[in-house]
């Protein structure tokens, strides 16, 4: 599992990108939170996650708001 932290998240939208570490960053949508609760994130927002591959590169899936 993936550690990272939140770029930015466009609640309207329901997506965003988090810090690749020297990567690309990864793609993250609201479909890939693990809990149904998560409704959004914030920048700065440490998460965990899987990185699958996507068309346009990394996302991130079984997404995790760490406390």
């Amino acid at each position: 599992m993936a550690e990272g932290v939140v770029k930015w998240f466009d609640p309207k939208k329901g997506y965003g990108f988090i810090d690749g570490n020297g990567q690309p960053d990864i793609f993250v949508h609201h479909t890939n939170f693990k809990s149904k609760e998560l409704r959004t994130l914030n920048q700065g927002d440490k998460v965990s996650f899987e990185i699958i591959p996507g068309e346009k590169g990394p996302r991130a899936d079984a997404v995790v708001l760490e406390k």
